[in-house]
């Protein structure tokens, strides 16, 4: 929304403690939810993808295998969170084997966007703008890049067009302003104490 300019509202949800009311409307339980003219919206694609084709401008590319292939990159992204997270952890042992599903998936997107830009410049997955692509990824990269300094799992070494990506995403206001002032202080103090427990 904040990338289309949209007037919107946020409510927050303490995950620990759903109201009522939010469990009523998300059949989940999970954020985010959209309300659209007091109705429901559940799940980060169905919404992205709803606004996307209420207002302008469009996210997606125009071309219809385009679109296609960006469905399905975004489709990779609860895989690739999975592996991702999984580098969180201060164990040598545990780290390598988590370090080698991890690289596979980052080497998997290094070359999709080499594939999508093709020869062309970045920052963004597909070029110059931000798509829906960059939007799905967004909140798993912010969070890697929060940890990263603390677990110096150095993963992203290898791979200059994620890591610039990476840079992007996470120096963009729009990105930057998709959490909460007090989320940075609180991510950080619940990795402190996961890292540390680990250990």
């Amino acid at each position: 929304m904040r990338a289309k300019n949209v007037d919107f509202e946020v409510t927050y949800i303490n995950l620990r403690d759903k109201p009522d009311w939010f469990l009523e409307l998300s059949p989940h339980g999970k954020v985010p939810m959209l309300q659209v003219d007091g109705r429901p919206l559940f799940e980060s694609n169905a919404i992205a993808e709803y606004l996307d084709e209420k207002i302008p401008p469009r996210l997606h590319p125009e071309d219809a295998f385009q679109r296609a292939r960006h469905r399905a990159w975004t489709d990779f992204v609860p895989l690739f969170a999975s592996g991702l997270g999984g580098v969180y952890v201060k164990e040598p042992e545990k780290r390598e084997k988590a370090m080698e599903v991890a690289r596979q998936h980052v080497g998997k997107l290094e070359d999709a966007i080499a594939v999508e830009r093709n020869g062309g410049d970045g920052p963004f997955f597909s070029g110059p703008d931000l798509c829906l692509v960059d939007a799905a990824y967004a909140p798993f990269l912010q969070r890697f890049s929060m940890v990263e300094p603390m677990i110096e799992s150095g993963l992203m070494a290898d791979f200059p067009l994620v890591s610039g990506w990476i840079d992007a995403l996470v120096n963009d206001p729009r990105v930057q302003g998709s959490v909460p002032e007090q989320f940075n202080d609180l991510y950080m103090e619940q990795m402190t104490k996961r890292l540390d427990k680990a250990t």
